[in-house]
């Protein structure tokens, strides 16, 4: 080969820096209008990303992983743990979406998550009783079915599993510390790894006192000294506490997999581009680098990015933030510059490709409506009970709208999780519909993509209304 011909294919491969092995992404499907899901895979693929990890095991998106030759991780939900108990009941769970999919051209699978965070304080010990006898089940199961030499079980945790004022004081918490040690006895005896959730926005988000540099890998303020170890982010130290804590119980070396690490970019004062830019900036360069924790230095990490795409029909429990972890908007296309190979460059990741939208079609409170308050406020509540609303939340992209605005948003929400059907823009005659685009700088007023054929419309209705709902109806009776 000619030297010239050399140099062109080193600058074309120079233009493809390969991603690390170890890093893959979590892929939530709660949302009212997901993308399709062989655009996902593609979307996958064309990032270079290798590993996926789901929260279940629905047939849509398996079988469009079938024969992509990604790493999959399934799930079983957290309300089967208990049907998990029962071993036969595991051995059906196991042939149907474990080796159903294990032939030539099928899912890889390499894990499977026995529930998800099972032992967070905020369940009330509702699992605590069922994840090691699921746990145990699903791997026994998989041995007898010939796969569990390469098909491991394993429990995603929260990391409030354990505690510790210092990294070299970390422990497992009190109340669940025999039980974590029979689960960590058992996942050391069959070969699988612990598996762990580190969210830094949390720790940031929970306590109005953290100190907001510490959340971030480019520091440049508080850190933490601990037996001569300095610490300058919250997520060594975080990592290192669970280090410690499986030295207390003699499993200090133990394989620990990160299967959760993300930032938010809505729903929070803190949940903006900017900083989830900024955090997985710093993250992308701390894998490249390998440099590990304090306490496991020189290491490559493996971790699940959380997550891939927004959800807009995830509960909002934990915060208005929860709807908006991905890295790439609801349909598919990137938020922030994001460089998954470390070095810095100023590029975003590759969008989904060939997503269909829904007319250019919105629908906002109408000027010439009567201001029957009442009305308004009911209307508002439904809107927002069926559709996500979060981004009107303080602090959030769309908090600066005024009164009108924040009814136009709300109806405009309900109107494209209805996929602009006849009759979802009337609100007792306060809506009207436009082709005139709303948005604003930094508010979005969105058009749904179409509804994919092997979905159903997925609309998550919720128990109550949530809090902001009725802020938000608040906010408009004042200023109206």
């Amino acid at each position: 080969m000619g030297t010239l011909k050399v140099l062109i294919l080193v600058m074309i491969l120079g233009c493809f820096e390969p991603i690390a092995d170890g890093l893959g992404v979590n892929w939530g499907t709660l949302a009212s209008h997901p993308l399709p899901s062989k655009a996902v895979v593609q979307l996958l693929k064309d990032n270079g990303i290798k590993k996926v990890k789901l929260f279940d095991a629905d047939s849509g998106p398996m079988n469009a992983l079938a024969g992509s030759g990604l790493e999959v991780m399934v799930a079983i939900p957290n309300n089967l743990l208990g049907v998990m108990t029962d071993y036969a009941m595991a051995k059906k769970w196991v042939n149907r979406n474990v080796t159903g999919y294990n032939f030539n051209g099928g899912v890889n699978i390499k894990y499977v998550a026995v529930g998800n965070e099972p032992f967070l304080s905020s369940y009330n010990g509702s699992f605590l009783n069922v994840t090691l006898p699921a746990l145990q089940n699903i791997q026994k199961a998989l041995n007898e079915a010939g796969v569990g030499s390469t098909i491991k079980a394993t429990v995603p945790l929260n990391a409030d599993v354990y505690e510790g004022d210092v990294p070299s004081a970390g422990k497992f918490r009190t109340d669940i510390s025999d039980l974590m040690t029979q689960i960590v006895t058992f996942l050391n005896q069959s070969g699988a790894p612990f598996m762990v959730n580190i969210y830094p926005f949390l720790s940031l988000y929970d306590s109005a006192t953290f100190p907001f540099e510490y959340a971030f890998f480019d520091n440049n303020g508080s850190t933490v000294t601990d037996n001569g170890i300095v610490y300058t982010n919250v997520f060594d130290a975080n990592f290192d506490t669970l280090v410690s804590a499986l030295k207390t119980i003699n499993f200090g070396s133990m394989e620990i997999i990160v299967g959760e690490v993300g930032w938010p970019t809505d729903g929070d004062i803190n949940a903006k581009a900017a900083n989830a830019q900024r955090f997985y900036a710093g993250l992308m360069k701390k894998l490249a680098a390998n440099t590990g924790t304090p306490l496991r230095s020189n290491q490559y990490i493996e971790m699940y990015l959380f997550g891939l795409i927004d959800e807009d029909a995830k509960t909002v429990a934990p915060g208005n933030f929860e709807r908006h972890w991905g890295v790439l908007k609801y349909d598919g296309q990137p938020k922030f510059n994001m460089d998954l190979t470390g070095q810095g460059r100023s590029v975003t990741l590759v969008p989904a490709k060939g997503v269909e939208y829904q007319p250019k079609t919105w629908c906002l409170l109408n000027p010439k409506a009567q201001n029957n308050m009442t009305a308004l406020t009911n209307n508002i509540n439904y809107a927002c009970t069926y559709a996500d609303c979060t981004s009107l939340g303080y602090g959030s992209t769309c908090n600066g709208l005024d009164s009108s605005g924040n009814a136009s948003y709300a109806f405009n929400a309900y109107f494209q999780v209805q996929s602009q059907i006849d009759g979802s823009c009337n609100f007792d005659g306060l809506a009207t519909v436009t082709t005139q685009d709303p948005s604003t700088n930094g508010c979005n007023f969105t058009i749904q993509i179409v509804l994919d054929d092997s979905f159903g419309l997925r609309v998550t209705v919720p128990v109550q209304v949530v809090l902001l709902h009725v802020l938000v109806s608040v906010f408009l009776v004042m200023v109206w």
